[in-house]
């Protein structure tokens, strides 16, 4: 039985990772920790988790586990990470403190020192069907944002091929849960009901420096792309639905970046990819670790890829539980629909 603790486990990750991990037959939850509802135990919070009682951060029994899941805010992830790693534990991040290479492009973002900027080279970018050869051997697993696993997935196969010759353009709309359960007006009933906003356009928004920065890791020789970000906050309680434009290099055919995908996602168990001109919907991957991926032409040199998620199980918890898995020799399905 492997032990594990949760720190930060009242926020929606945190919760949707204890609901998954109740049922882990290889896992035991040693603690669940929470600043605001220290005492009280996680069903008070989350009527369907478990009812672990919940202890402060301070006070979590960081010799006792063997790995722990961080499900907090920046900055306050990257100091419990090394606390964890003080105590031996293996650390799965599921917030944004290990996911750049770059301490520069991290500390313009994120606007904070880092603690440890030498473990940024070390940590592994937990994209699980892209990663598992680091996986096995890593000491701390970044586990990437809910919109870059929407995009990414879909964009590796044609990235990785040399395919795309010019700017991609990534639309993506997601959930209310996205922003997470601290109270902000925009995320209000009154605001988001019967609503669909974009924001942080312009290279504005956290996520595209990670999505660029594994692009042009793909890319390797070839010129990478160039990357726009456009997210959208529209009124529903979880999911995500990337759309994707994708200049493609003269010559190249649909069939020939069919046959790529299939080759590459064949074997996948949470990658469903679609038949062709078949669009992802929020429907084929909401509730699941699932990411469904739809191909399409918008013109003889455009190919237009749907990617859909889950973004607290395949974009945040279950992918967290899926890169666990790999790291510690297990089923990679274990737990996780």
């Amino acid at each position: 039985m492997i032990k594990v603790g949760i720190f930060g486990a009242t926020g929606y990750a945190g919760i949707e990772l204890a609901e998954i991990l109740q049922y882990h037959p290889d896992v035991a939850v040693i603690f669940a920790t929470s600043e605001s509802y220290t005492g009280q135990t996680l069903n008070q919070i989350a009527p369907q988790a478990p009812a672990w009682e919940l202890v402060k951060s301070a006070d979590a029994p960081l010799d006792q586990v063997d790995a722990v899941f961080l499900c907090l805010p920046h900055a306050a992830s990257a100091a419990t990470a090394v606390r964890a790693r003080a105590a031996g534990c293996r650390v799965i991040d599921l917030s944004a403190d290990f996911r750049l290479k770059s301490l520069e492009t991290y500390e313009k973002w994120y606007k904070v020192e880092h603690p440890k900027p030498e473990w940024l080279a070390e940590a592994v970018y937990g994209l699980t069907e892209h990663a598992r050869d680091g996986l096995r051997e890593a000491d701390i697993v970044a586990c990437p944002g809910c919109y870059p696993t929407s995009v990414l997935l879909p964009l590796q196969p044609v990235v990785s091929a040399g395919l795309v010759d010019g700017t991609i353009i990534a639309d993506s709309k997601t959930g209310v849960s996205g922003g997470g359960r601290k109270a902000k007006i925009n995320y209000h009933f009154v605001e988001i009901n019967d609503n669909l906003t974009p924001y942080g356009l312009g290279q504005k928004h956290r996520h595209q420096p990670e999505m660029l920065e594994q692009i042009v890791k793909w890319a390797g020789d070839n010129k990478a792309p160039g990357l726009i970000f456009s997210p959208h906050l529209v009124s529903m309680p979880r999911g995500i639905l990337s759309t994707i434009y994708v200049p493609l290099k003269e010559g190249v055919t649909f069939d020939q970046v069919y046959a790529l995908f299939a080759e590459a996602y064949q074997n996948e168990p949470f990658v469903i990819l679609l038949p062709p001109n078949q669009n992802a919907t929020v429907a084929h991957a909401v509730r699941s670790n699932r990411c469904a991926i739809g191909l399409t032409m918008g013109d003889d040199n455009t190919l237009i890829l749907t990617g859909a998620i889950d973004n607290l199980t395949k974009g945040s918890s279950g992918q967290a539980v899926q890169n666990f898995n790999v790291m510690f020799g297990l089923e990679e399905t274990t737990a996780l629909r």
